[in-house]
This record gives C-alpha cells, structure tokens and sequence, in this order.
C-alpha cells in the first residue's frame, strides 16, 4: 500500500501527508530505537487512515513527539479528518477541549500505549470541507478559542518555509519544540514535505542525551525559542563538534538584538546559518524571515515576507504622517479560515481574507520589517501569548476586579480589595499555562483610573518599576535576601571562615529559599527535588541558571536530586593562604556564573 485508501470519496486532504511513500526507503524517522523509512511510515499512515474510518469525523489528539502521535496527526490529514491538536501533557487542556468541543474521536495514551476511543461511528458535527486542524491561539492553553486551518493553509505554509530555508531530502531536523505548538509542527511538516528526515525526541538541549541522538542521527538543523538559547549558552553550544549542522531557526518571541547577532557570529564561524523568523498560529506558522546574510548587520528586523505572502502597513490614527509606520497586515496563503470559540463554528469557511497582526511595525529604507510595538494588549510571557483582557474576564468570574498587563517576561496583575494574592496568582497562572512565578498580583485598595474614568494601566506598570525587580510571590511582598534561617548562627566576621558542617547547612537552606522562591512553594525541605515539586520546562531554564550560580557548577542529574545531595563546588586554597580569593573562573576556581536570561 504505497497511500491511504480513499476512503472518504471528494474529500479534500493535506497532499504531503498523501506522498509520504513517494520518498520511499528515505529515512522519515529517527528515534532512540531505531529509524523509519517513509516506505515504512507511509504504510503505518494508511493503516491507521483504514481505523479512522468512512465517515469524515472531528478527531481530537493529545499531541507529543512519538511515532504513534505523528502517525495519527498524518492520517487523519491524509483522509480529510479534521485534527483538534492539544497538549498531550496537560490533562486539564485535553478535558476541557474534549468538553467544549465534543469530539467524536479522542486518541491520547493511556496504559503505555496510543488508545483510539471512538464515541460515534458518525459526526455530531456539521465540519466544513475545507477544514483540516484546529489549534489553540497560545499553544499551550486549553482556551476555547481556537485557530481554524485549512488543508491549504498547511501545504502552502511547509512548501514557502521548504522554499525559503531550501530543506534538502538528506537534512535531519530534531523536534525541540512540542508538536502542539505552530511552530514545533511547522518544523515536522517542511521537512516532511521535502522528504527529509526527522529526529523525534522530546529530550531538552539542555540535555546531553539529546546531543548523543542528534550527532549519531546527523542532524542538520533544530528550532529554538528565545528561551533555549539561554540553554546553548549555558551547555557552551559554541564549542559543540556537530559536523552535519546546516541551520538553526529562531521564531517564538523577540530575541533581543545583541544576542541575534551573536548567534550570527557563532554560526558564521562554525559554519552554519541563523534564520530569524516571525509568524503567528494564525498565518498557520511563519509570515517573515531575515536573511542570514542580513543577522549580524540588521538583527532588529524580522525580515521579509515569506514566498507567497506580503505585508502592508495599515495607518494608526494616533501616527499621523508616518508613512513607514502602521499595523502590520499579511496576507497570503497560510492565513487561517478564522476563529472557532464553540463547535458550531466549525461548520464556517473562510471568514478571514488578510491577517491584521496586532503589531506595529516599520518597513526600513532597505525593505525590511521591523516590530516597533503593539497595537492590542496581548502579550508575549515566556514565549506564551496572554490575552490580559481575558484574564480580567476570568477573575471577573471569581468576583474579583483587576486590571491586567504584559510586564518584563511576567504578567502584572492589579486587583481591588482584599483577595487572597495566592490564590489569584494560582488560577490566573493556571489558566494561562504559566509558571506561578511569572505572575505578580499586587493588592490595592482601589484600581488607576485615568480622569476619564478609564483604566490606568501604565499606572499598573508602574508598580513593578516601582519593584527592585525580586519575584513577589505574594502580593507586592518579594521573598526575603538569601541569609541565614532564623536561629542559626549569625554570619562569621570577615576573615573567619564558618566550620565545614555550618557552611554547608547554610547553602542548603539558601538553596530551599531558592527553589521556594522559583517554584512557588512553601513545602521545600532538604528533601526535596525539582522534578519531586513538579519543576516544569518553563522553571527549568532559570532554575537551571540560578543553582550554577549557587554551586558554581551544575551537576548533570540536579533535576532528580534532592537538595541535600547538590554539592557546591570545592573551594580551592589559593597560593596566598588561607581566606584569600580569586575572581571567577580563574584556575582552579569555580567557573564563573552563566548568562542570565534576557
């Protein structure tokens, strides 16, 4: 069977998904047990196609990064099924999409192995011929609110970003990002597409497993968010012998200037290339690029449109005379259908023509884009998109009052009386896939408003400029300076070093204010371990950061230890004697600290 039957006559369907077996023994899929040839992958599809079934039905997948997951999401585009796509590790999102959205097939694991649980043999919905994936705004989130894609939309997107990052059928691309998330699925369907090889692995960089797979599998090219290359930098990715690297991609939030040339640099001198991108799930993934050749000498812009799109710039009234200036506006291809927000939108074709972003940005003399600012109030926190006003209306259901903002990689709530600080952080951080940390509430006894009555919600920045910029973990109160517990032994005057046993039960209750401090917990005991508190991916890179900071080293199984078991790293004694002191990093001191997260 070289593709799926057509089992739903005059149905319309994702092309790529179809070829797959035209590539035929070409490695598809490398996994830590072994590799799949498209051949193999192809008939795996067509297999899973025949369970599917003869009726076109509304097949909800928890997504993830495994064979069987991919298996599912390339059968049911390649016999028309429509695909709602969520997070495969988060149990709240999948019940509460499978509660809004009533799908008729539900494919997630359970017990070790991929289960199909069909709850009709026919649709209870009236789906649209020309619908073909359904994905959340945020990515993460189990909002109702979700992206509706067409079976062109997602050919048309895989073939321009094929064009523009000219993937070969010998490149291997490592899946670094969730394949719920736009741009992790962008990845896996250009390099499908072109019959290229895909390294399957939800190993984190940070993790030296995942770079033995990535040289044995040859792989040529993996994507990043502006997160993981704090994680390059800290794992020292300059230095990394990786002979078959072609290309690294950046897209998922801004990052900053400085640090797009310095990966340019890094690239140009290891032999590689930088592809900056900017896009949105709306535009089904990518609606810009910048040249490579352009990263270190223009690292501000976004680029260009992508093959097939184009921008405009739409007047803001309150920039009169700025011709290169305005709302930027796509159009092409990859624009969505529009929005669904209940099933019955599912039944609705295109209600979208062009894609008005929502960004202010300004087209340079050389043609290129740059994002200058923002229109609505969404908000980028840790590479997630936060919809503020919706937060207000959540709390609003709890009977609470609060103006919301995007603040500097966290999310700034103000609330009116006298609400429990910890339990708003918790629902709001909850709701929007954050970390617990990444919201501040501050109480107030009344909101800003400005004299027109409205909110005042740079008065609400405000405050946390106001802040020496600690994490509060409740309130406006920010947790204490690292220092002794209460009851211990004060610090030992300049000059006298503490006993061997005091110091070390100093750094580690420093290290347990620490990790209360970035986990949100008030449980930590030297028993404790990050993966025991249930640290995340999002916690991960700045508790990661912070401990080697602490130790002046990171061991390499920190996450499973407890806090007890992490060591700091030996102090040397240095030539001058007993007491004296080196800089960091000098020769037989610990290394200096790694970069903190921009």
């Amino acid at each position: 069977m070289t593709y799926p039957p057509d089992l739903l006559p005059r149905t319309k369907t994702v092309p790529f998904a179809r070829a797959l077996a035209a590539h035929g023994d070409r490695t598809a899929l490398v996994t830590r047990d072994g590799e799949t040839s498209y051949r193999e992958l192809a008939a795996r599809v067509a297999a899973t196609a025949q369970r599917l079934g003869e009726e076109r039905r509304l097949v909800l997948l928890a997504g993830a990064n495994t064979t069987d997951a991919l298996v599912v999401y390339l059968a049911a585009l390649a016999a028309g099924h429509p695909v709602l796509l969520v997070p495969g590790d988060n149990d709240e999102a999948v019940r509460s999409l499978t509660a809004a959205y009533d799908p008729d097939v539900v494919v997630l694991p359970s017990g070790g192995e991929w289960e199909v649980r069909e709850r009709r043999p026919v649709s209870a919905h009236d789906l649209h011929p020309d619908l073909a994936l359904l994905l959340s705004t945020s990515g993460s989130t189990g909002s109702p609110k979700l992206v509706r894609l067409s079976h062109e939309n997602l050919q048309a997107n895989a073939e321009s970003i094929a064009e523009y990052l000219g993937i070969r059928d010998g490149d291997r691309a490592a899946t670094t990002l969730p394949m719920h998330y736009c741009y992790g699925l962008s990845v896996i369907n250009s390099h499908l597409l072109r019959g290229a090889g895909l390294i399957l692995t939800d190993l984190s960089v940070a993790d030296g497993c995942f770079w033995e797979l990535f040289r044995r599998a040859r792989g040529s090219t993996f994507a990043g968010v502006p997160y993981t290359f704090d994680l390059l930098d800290r794992i020292g990715f300059a230095g990394m012998d990786l002979p078959h690297l072609r290309y690294v991609t950046q897209a998922g939030g801004r990052l900053a200037p400085e640090r797009v040339a310095e990966y340019a640099a890094t690239g140009r001198q290891g032999g590689w290339d930088l592809f900056v991108m900017y896009g949105q799930t709306e535009a089904t993934a990518r609606m810009a690029y910048l040249p490579p050749h352009l990263a270190e000498s223009r690292p501000q812009a976004v680029g260009v449109p992508v093959p097939g799109g184009s921008f405009r710039l739409l007047p803001l009234p309150d920039r009169p005379g700025e011709d290169d200036t305005g709302e930027l506006v796509y159009t092409g291809p990859n624009v969505m259908l529009g929005y669904a927000e209940t099933p019955a939108d599912l039944s609705l074709g295109r209600t979208v023509r062009e894609l008005r972003t929502g960004d202010v940005a300004r087209r340079a003399a050389d043609g290129l884009y740059e994002i200058v600012g923002r229109r609505s109030r969404f908000a980028k926190i840790l590479g997630l998109r936060v919809d503020p006003q919706q937060v207000e209306v959540l709390l609003e259901r709890h009977g609470i009052t609060s103006y919301c903002v995007g603040g500097d990689g966290e999310l700034l709530v103000a609330v009116a009386g006298d609400a429990d600080a910890q339990q708003v952080r918790r629902t709001v951080a909850d709701a929007c896939g954050l970390p617990r940390r990444a919201v501040r509430v501050h109480l107030l006894p009344e909101l800003p408003r400005l004299p027109t009555g409205k909110p005042d919600y740079a008065a609400v920045r405000r405050l946390a400029s106001a802040d020496d910029g600690r994490p509060a973990p409740s309130g406006g109160a920010r947790p204490p300076a690292p220092g002794p517990e209460p009851g211990t032994k004060p610090a030992p005057e300049p000059g006298q070093e503490p006993e061997p046993g005091e110091r070390a039960s100093a750094d580690r209750a420093g290290l347990c204010r620490l990790y209360a401090e970035i986990l949100d917990r008030t449980d930590v005991t030297e028993d404790s371990s990050f993966v025991g508190l249930g640290g995340d991916s999002l916690c991960y890179v700045e508790m990661s950061l912070r401990l080697e900071e602490a130790l002046g080293h990171l061991p390499a199984d920190w996450h499973t230890l407890p806090i007890r078991d992490l060591e700091p790293a030996p102090r040397p004694e240095p030539a001058g004697g007993r007491g004296a002191a080196g800089p960091p990093g000098a020769a037989g001191g610990p290394p200096a600290p790694a970069r903190r997260p921009a």
